[in-house]
């Protein structure tokens, strides 16, 4: 019997319906977990799969997450998936990303038959490792900055596997919030099985089926219609790394893209060879970073799934910066190293796709990380993403105070941080006059002043801090970001252990302007005096 079709009216209800089951996974995630990162922040994500790890929705969270989600997948089809199994993995070299970035996934089976597959990835406040929070700066082998877990079955034919759990939380700080955490992704990932379970029970499972081919379908065409606008051509990009956290020294990302009429491939030849620090990224991040641009500059209208991916190769050169052997330390690589991917694909289809790329953003997550070697109730481990400027771009400026590129977190409140962490905060704001000048302003950076009120290690990871973000079109940069601790300057990547009472201030970069500064209207340049965006 063949597969019944799907028409355009029924594929729109379907494909709405597999995106709310990916949007639910989230929800019932993000409510259920204990730890800021993930129940303030929301940072974590969740997606759908077929039964051959064909990504078919996902909820509108961090594309760094999603982008990779598909190498997960495929790593845990390798070990033989059955009804009632959950799989947890964390291990960059085996479908993770970086360490902290804990990833569950569960077949989803229907009458004893596995339609489909459950993930939910959420960034966990600390995984072991060298450092409180897990983000070590400095670090130069992946076995300092935490547990590392291949996939393993944390839950086997419907039962828990307490031996794995009970090993994971021996190698934890606040191994409670842990727990409680895993325990949402459970959660999450059995809700997805509920809602698959609902929609055969609506639809039939042949077109269910049908409907997952369906909407991989769609979004292919629209994403090679889009490609075949792009004028053909090989087009070229190279930007840097600020050190990675062992030395100072640049480290080059190149990128070569062709497009071939409904295709894009992009090599990474000539990107640095893998480096002692923790920067490296895994070959799945970068091939998350590119999808995430080809996203922007097609029309991200086109619902986000396998099909989208399919038009777009990623050659990237083993044992490079980009695609590292193991041990290598990854941990800035998944939050750092992605953003420069970003922006040097951007920079490479700038001239295929001149009103679609915007000048540049921040280009960094501005990690923080502060957390206290205590045991007990006395431990704690806080984990921020700064926001900053969003590049300006043809029509609009760019947006101040915002996560740009491969992020897409919330900030912690200034309540909850304060109420959850020995934290205070001095002072959190824009930062005046950080936006590039152009036609389209640059948007501003943030500055944001946390004292610690108990001893404590800080840890901070970012990018930007003596290389710009460009403008474009003829627009002048953003301001480059700054670390201070104690009002002295510190190093973009650096850790220390330091006393109760000291104020740890970030200063986040600007976005780039767009077009050339004199072309700004008039009202547009009262207003930019009135709000602190002019020099």
């Amino acid at each position: 019997m063949s597969d019944p079709e799907v028409d355009p009216v029924t594929l729109e209800i379907m494909r709405n319906q597999f995106e709310s089951v990916a949007e639910e996974m989230g929800q019932v995630l993000i409510t259920s977990s204990y730890s800021p990162n993930i129940k303030e922040r929301r940072d974590c994500s969740t997606a759908l799969f077929d039964a051959d790890g064909r990504l078919v929705a996902q909820a509108e969270h961090i594309p760094v997450h999603l982008g990779a989600m598909p190498e997960a997948v495929d790593t845990v089809l390798d070990y033989d998936p059955e009804p009632g199994d959950v799989f947890v993995l964390n291990d960059p070299f085996e479908g993770g990303t970086h360490l902290p970035d804990v990833t569950m996934v569960s077949p989803l089976s229907v009458d004893g038959e596995v339609l489909g597959y459950a993930v939910s990835r959420a960034h966990h406040a600390d995984v072991g490792g060298m450092t409180p929070g897990s983000m070590p700066a400095g670090a130069r082998e992946i076995y300092q900055e935490g547990l590392r877990l291949p996939p393993v079955r944390l839950v086997a034919g419907g039962e828990t596997n307490d031996d794995v759990l009970l090993l994971l939380l021996a190698n934890v700080r606040n191994p409670g919030e842990r727990r409680a955490d895993i325990r949402a992704q459970l959660a999450a990932n059995e809700r997805a099985e509920e809602r698959l379970a609902d929609l055969v029970g609506e639809h039939g499972r042949s077109r269910v089926l049908a409907a997952f081919d369906a909407v991989m379908d769609y979004s292919r065409n629209r994403v090679t219609a889009e490609l075949r606008d792009l004028p053909d051509g090989e087009y070229r990009a190279r930007d840097v790394l600020e050190g990675d956290g062992v030395t100072d020294d640049d480290i080059p990302i190149e990128v070569t893209a062709t497009v071939s009429g409904d295709t894009v491939a992009f090599d990474f030849d000539g990107t640095a060879d893998q480096v002692a620090g923790n920067v490296n990224a895994p070959l799945a991040v970068a091939k998350s970073a590119v999808y995430f641009v080809v996203r922007c500059v097609t029309d991200p209208e086109i619902p986000p799934n396998q099909g989208c991916y399919d038009p777009i190769s990623v050659e990237v050169p083993e044992g490079s910066l980009l695609n590292p052997d193991a041990p290598a330390a990854v941990v800035g690589g998944n939050v750092e190293t992605s953003q420069r991917v970003t922006d040097v694909v951007f920079a490479a289809l700038a001239d295929a796709a001149p009103e679609r790329v915007p000048a540049q953003g921040q280009g960094t997550m501005n990690n923080l990380t502060i957390g206290s070697r205590a045991g007990g109730s006395d431990g704690f481990t806080y984990y921020e993403t700064i926001g900053g400027g969003f590049g300006g771009r043809a029509g609009g400026d760019g947006m101040d105070g915002v996560q740009v590129g491969m992020t897409n977190t919330l900030n912690t409140p200034v309540e909850a941080l304060e109420s959850e962490y020995p934290l205070f905060v001095e002072a959190y704001g824009l930062r005046e006059g950080s936006g590039g000048r152009g036609e389209f302003r640059g948007g501003l950076g943030i500055v944001r002043s946390v004292t610690v009120e108990a001893d404590a290690t800080v840890s901070l990871l970012t990018e930007r801090r003596r290389v710009a973000p460009r403008g474009i079109a003829g627009g002048e940069d953003g301001a480059t970001g700054q670390n201070l601790v104690d009002g002295e300057a510190v190093p973009s990547k650096t850790t220390r252990d330091v006393p109760a009472g000291t104020t740890v201030t970030v200063r986040t970069p600007g976005g780039g302007g767009y077009g050339d500064p004199a072309e700004r209207d008039a009202d547009a340049r009262r207003r930019d005096r009135e709000d602190g965006k002019a020099e």
